[in-house]
């Protein structure tokens, strides 16, 4: 079990029996015991006992029990070799082991890991009843008072939704990979300890009061983007250069999510079969409910079992790209590149109602269940911290812990993003201000919990794992298998199981980034009509349609995926406009003669961080295509701030005359 043969060394003693005589040695029942946890990196088998220091190699009795003590090492370094990197079901199928669980903890301790996630989630939960509740009593908040989805209601955008449905919803679209993505390459560079902490407090007062008041503010002015309410309440030409930075920001993502997902399809067909069938009974669950008038009780309890028994037919059916009747480009990626790219088409014109309604409420189950096998595995699966909590001060591979941490680690402590999908998509489907709270300000939250498993899913990796050096989404659903297995779910399925909640999430995050940038562009360019809404798609979507087949390498020279070289970037400028949305807040609150301090504060930290970052980006990667993004993004906020400034100051002076 990963649970004890983690990592290099044996951590702690425990009994096994072997059931079949049908093996060599003592040590072929433990090379599988050992491979279990971290690819066999022991040294030395030393008795059957551990007495006496002599080494042992007696064939083994069915039902005879030996123990494996804390400290050993076992096997040869020729067999560590032969052995490493290679899975559980191809070495001696034969043998069985039984787990008998002398010591399931570190010397009678209460297991680190697990401390860390009830700690967080205690934090998590605290935050939720009395920070969030204070936000909502400054903000007035009334139950009563129409939203913009009961009075501007169109059957389209503006639907009223029931609170657990919006909030699948908001969730799917404001986690997609991010939340796994930046902790697990933030855990990997710097140690599990800063991204932990970032993480927790960032969600509560940072992440959480701005997702919170973005959506209040939104609803407040008939659910007008953040950018709309920069002309309000900034000036014009913020509202334009807000426009054209939310555009490219979400062109950013629609590159970056794109290229993962599909990265995922070719990696694994069984999620590929499971993601089409997902999409299929969402369908079937919108026209069910909108149309023939089922109650969402009753069509989910038809139609959330099929998509869980979609993993399974998963495994059984894999789809692959070459098995499609065209192949494009000749590679398997391209051709997952372009259905996507037709899927968010085609998803991002329809109404609301067809297929993001249900599809975000049913990723919703995914995502309760993930939290769930998550908690659970690593609450009673005893699993050890091995990696570092604290590496360098200096990664080679991403730069300096301060301010890059903060750019790393953007979804999961606070985003910009979360802004848009806010006050784009969310705030048009609220169906109470007191629903607010529970969708903007724990919606964060839940993010938070989710991005504390992708951490304790490196936590319990050794520094020297070969998982380590795998994709981001590798590594959280080989944690995600872990924990699944501490339920009984084998861990083939629960890898499954990750990459398919996570790729529903990024097909969300892609349809909803899709339908933002749409809005982004009739707003910019005042544009109206059915034909508008297909032509403003198409053209938010030629960009990363390009973007995502161009080859990019790294300082190397060496070939990298479009997701790692626009990642940077991408983190940076997600993170500077969370800034600027924060901005925006600032002074609605400083004009309602509120307590602007609450977004002040958090605008003041993000604001420095993401400006160092841009400035970093500009030094290391001078003349590029990244640098000159960095550039162009550095004086637009720049712009913006001083703006932003001058029309502070006209406020405090005419609070200032009034008086």
């Amino acid at each position: 079990p990963r649970s004890v043969w983690s990592g290099n060394y044996l951590q702690t003693p425990i009994n096994y029996r072997c059931l079949r005589a049908d093996v060599s040695s003592v040590n072929e029942c433990l090379f599988v015991a050992c491979w279990a946890g971290s690819a066999g990196k022991v040294s030395r088998f030393q008795g059957w006992r551990f007495q006496g220091g002599r080494e042992v190699r007696s064939k083994p009795v069915p039902g005879r029990r030996f123990q494996v003590g804390a400290g050993f090492q076992i096997g040869s370094k020729e067999e560590r070799e032969e052995f490493s990197g290679r899975r559980l079901d191809s070495l001696l199928k034969p043998l069985k082991m039984e787990h008998n669980a002398v010591a399931q903890s570190f010397s009678g301790s209460f297991p680190m890991l697990t401390a860390i996630l009830l700690v967080a989630c205690a934090i998590f939960f605290a935050a939720y009843v009395s920070y969030g509740r204070w936000l909502e009593c400054l903000l007035d908040v009334d139950s009563n008072r129409p939203t913009p989805a009961h009075s501007d209601y169109d059957g389209v955008d503006r639907v009223p939704a029931q609170r657990e449905v919006l909030l699948g919803h908001h969730f799917s679209s404001i986690a997609g990979a991010g939340p796994v993505v930046g902790p697990v390459i933030a855990v990997l560079a710097f140690g599990w300890l800063p991204a932990l902490v970032w993480v927790i407090l960032g969600s509560v007062f940072i992440g959480g009061v701005h997702d919170y008041l973005c959506l209040i503010a939104s609803i407040r002015h008939k659910a007008r983007s953040v950018a709309e309410l920069a002309k309000e309440f900034i000036s014009p030409l913020s509202y334009r250069l807000f426009l054209l930075f939310i555009w490219l920001s979400l062109v950013y993502v629609l590159v970056v999510f794109a290229d993962l997902t599909a990265a995922t399809f070719t990696m694994d067909g069984a999620v590929t079969t499971s993601s089409l069938l997902y999409i299929v009974l969402a369908l079937a669950f919108g026209v069910s409910v909108y149309r023939f008038k089922y109650s969402v009780r009753n069509a989910s309890l038809v139609i959330v079992p099929l998509v869980f028994a979609g993993i399974w037919l998963g495994q059984e059916l894999p789809l692959r790209a070459e098995y499609l009747p065209w192949h494009f480009l000749g590679d398997a990626k391209n051709t997952w590149l372009v259905v996507l790219i037709v899927y968010c088409f085609i998803a991002s014109t329809t109404p609301v109602w067809i297929l993001l309604q249900p599809r975000d409420y049913l990723s919703s189950y995914l995502l309760y269940v993930a939290v769930l096998v998550g908690f659970i595995g690593i609450v009673f699966g005893s699993h050890p911290v091995q990696y570092p909590a604290f590496q360098v001060w200096h990664a080679a591979a991403l730069g300096p812990l301060v301010p890059l941490l903060f750019i790393t680690v953007a979804c999961g402590a606070c985003s910009g993003f979360h802004s848009l999908v806010a006050s784009g998509t969310t705030s048009k489907q609220l169906n109470k201000e007191t629903d607010a709270r529970f969708i903007g300000y724990g919606g964060m939250l839940l993010e938070g919990v989710v991005a504390v498993i992708a951490i304790a899913s490196v936590a319990m990796l050794g520094a020297g794992d070969p998982l380590t050096r795998e994709q981001p989404l590798a590594v959280y659903a080989s944690g995600m298998g872990a924990f699944a297995g501490v339920v009984g779910v084998p861990q083939h399925i629960g890898y499954s199981f990750g990459l398919l909640a996570l790729s529903t999430f990024i097909l969300t995050t892609l349809d909803t980034a899709t339908r933002l940038a749409r809005y982004v562009f009739e707003e910019f360019f005042s544009l109206r009509g059915t034909a508008m809404r297909y032509l403003s798609t198409a053209a938010s979507l030629a960009l990363p349609a390009v973007v995502v087949f161009l080859e990019f390498k790294d300082a190397s020279g060496q070939a990298i995926p479009a997701w790692k070289a626009i990642w940077p970037v991408f983190g940076a400028t997600n993170q500077l406009l969370a800034a600027l949305a924060l901005l925006v807040i600032t002074v609605w609150l400083a004009k309602a003669g509120k307590n602007f301090w609450i977004s002040a504060l958090p605008l003041a930290f993000m604001a420095v961080m993401t400006l160092w970052a841009l400035a970093q980006l500009v030094v290391g990667y001078g003349l590029s295509l990244i640098g000159g993004i960095a550039v162009f993004l550095l004086l637009l906020a720049l712009v913006l701030f001083i703006d932003s400034a001058r029309r502070l100051c006209r406020l405090s002076q005419e609070k200032s005359g009034a008086v």
